[in-house]
């Protein structure tokens, strides 16, 4: 899937039971374990440490759902809006968002491992302070998205929108974002050491050495 590394997919199972997320409330601890939703509508939904084991969602809106420290393992999102959601502190592992909205989502503190985001709107989201390991954006537009302090290992951008993405405080050692877009980058040079860019792109980092390129 990518050069270097591989992601470890969601492990779902062929046969999930169909379930409404209004289930959630009757379970003694907020958890969702090996089923199918889709076409739900829980927005504004307030939980704390809420559990999604083995779960596909289809069309589900999660516009402003404030799910702190959330624990998601083998999890499908398609087709999903997740606008201005909130999974800070949460823990993601082998996660797949493909084909969603996820404007605004709030990632701050939380670790993701194995996660893709897939053909996905990602703009203005906060990873702040979050760790991501062997995660993928693929076809994504990440405009105005926020890696501030963000610890990168085994992460690449293919084909994505990266334009006026900040990258404070975050080393892109070893980031490929050569065949992404953008025409600002907010990212102090030091952090560039080790960065995979395309020539284009390394004469537009130049400026930020002060140098002029002749054409």
């Amino acid at each position: 899937m990518s050069k270097g590394f591989k992601i470890e997919v969601p492990k779902i199972s062929s046969n999930l039971a169909k379930a409404n997320f209004e289930d959630i409330y009757y379970e003694e601890d907020p958890q969702l374990i090996n089923c199918l939703i889709s076409n739900g509508q829980v927005d504004e939904f307030e939980a704390d440490r809420v559990i999604f084991f083995g779960v596909v969602f289809k069309h589900v809106s999660f516009i402003n759902a404030k799910l702190h420290r959330i624990d998601m393992t083998d999890v499908v999102f398609e087709n999903c809006d997740l606008s201005n959601a909130c999974f800070t502190e949460g823990v993601i592992h082998r996660v797949t968002f493909k084909d969603c909205k996820l404007m605004g989502v709030d990632f701050t503190d939380a670790n993701l491992g194995n996660v893709t985001f897939d053909n996905c709107l990602v703009n203005f989201s906060e990873f702040v302070d979050a760790k991501l390991k062997q995660v993928i954006f693929e076809q994504s537009t990440l405009k105005s998205a926020n890696f501030y302090d963000t610890k990168l290992n085994k992460v690449k951008f293919t084909e994505c929108d990266l334009n006026d993405v900040h990258f404070e405080q975050t080393l892109l050692k070893g980031i490929d974002i050569s065949t992404c877009r953008f025409e600002k980058l907010n990212v102090a040079i030091e952090s560039l050491a080790g960065c995979e860019v395309s020539p284009e792109q390394a004469i537009v980092f130049s400026s930020l050495l002060g140098l002029k390129v002749k054409q």
